[in-house]
């Protein structure tokens, strides 16, 4: 099955706003990022298993508030209590993840079809989501992730990266088209490259 990105139809590459007389390092970069494994996993109330002891691609579920957890591969966000979002490179995770976790004590969903991620990356891209999320992002650093509104769209925010700075966003598909609209009129004031 051939897999469209939410956004296929809307990406215009290119320099865009306030670009002129910049350097493109000191542009905002916005991409969609594609072809990404997202399963939600979501641990059930009467579950008796300990996290501790689960291992996914070597790294340990937190249950944490804003914690990430990460190597070069995969990101697991810590998404509400006994909530968490896996995010992968790895495609085939999917087959260790189904033998890992047992259904009686957790709930696996893959919402790799249904999520629109889009990355920013530059010295102003925590400006840009300031202006649209009520977060106080002074407080957000690597490896932190939230979610939140961005002019009313749900949406959660990974911190990827504070130097550079780099950020991806999920949000519904659906709601794909909206935000990244969003996200461009306000990098517009600093100037963008989109790719």
């Amino acid at each position: 099955m051939t897999s469209i990105s939410p956004l296929s139809n809307v990406v215009e590459k290119g320099l865009k706003g306030n670009h002129e007389n910049k350097k493109e390092e000191n542009l905002i970069k916005i991409s969609e990022i594609k072809n990404l494994l997202i399963i939600q996993i979501v641990q059930y109330k009467s579950s008796t298993i300990s996290i501790e002891d689960i291992s996914i691609d070597n790294l340990n579920l937190k249950n944490e508030p804003l914690t990430v957890a990460s190597n070069s591969n995969t990101r697991i966000l810590w998404n509400g209590p006994k909530n968490w979002l896996l995010v992968s490179t790895k495609k085939n995770l999917i087959k260790n993840i189904s033998e890992i976790f047992n259904e009686n004590d957790f709930a696996i969903t893959d919402l790799s079809h249904s999520r629109a991620i889009i990355e920013l990356e530059g010295s102003e891209a925590i400006e840009v989501i300031k202006k649209g999320c009520p977060f106080n992002f002074n407080t957000l650093e690597k490896n932190n992730s939230i979610n939140s509104t961005y002019n009313g769209i749900t949406f959660t925010v990974d911190m990827i990266s504070d130097n550079p700075c780099k950020i991806r966003l999920f949000a519904l598909r659906s709601f794909g088209e909206s935000l990244y609209h969003s996200i461009t009129d306000a990098s517009l004031e600093f100037g963008f490259k989109s790719s």
